[in-house]
């Protein structure tokens, strides 16, 4: 039985780091070793980094809908506002309320006097 080479199959596993560390600086896109390193930190960050975006997303709609819900009535906190949603039994998350505060502000204004009046 003759003797079987892995050069292919070292030579494809190589070309797949390289294609994923394309564009990376110096020899983290030309040397194997340090673009396996290169290439396994950035996909320990993307999967950490799924999780943040949702986390960072969720806090950049409650700003929004603070600040437009303060813009109309400047005793009305956020807090104060989700709890006369679920008061009034509106269920309405919150990437639409920020939404809508940004691009139907009338239709954000009657939400927010809903919320007031449950309270």
């Amino acid at each position: 039985m003759s003797r079987t080479k892995g050069g292919t199959v070292t030579h494809r596993r190589h070309k797949k780091v390289l294609d994923a560390a394309k564009g990376y600086y110096g020899s983290r896109s030309r040397n194997f070793r340090t673009a396996t390193q290169a290439v396994d930190k950035a996909n320990q960050y993307a999967t950490r980094d799924r999780k943040v975006r949702k986390r960072q997303f969720r806090a950049l709609w409650i700003q929004r809908i603070n600040a437009a819900v303060r813009a109309y009535d400047e005793t009305l906190t956020y807090s104060r506002f989700i709890n006369g949603l679920a008061l009034a039994g509106i269920e309405v998350d919150r990437k639409v309320l920020a939404d809508l505060a940004i691009h139907e502000p009338e239709a954000f204004g009657a939400i927010v006097a809903q919320a007031r009046a449950a309270l």
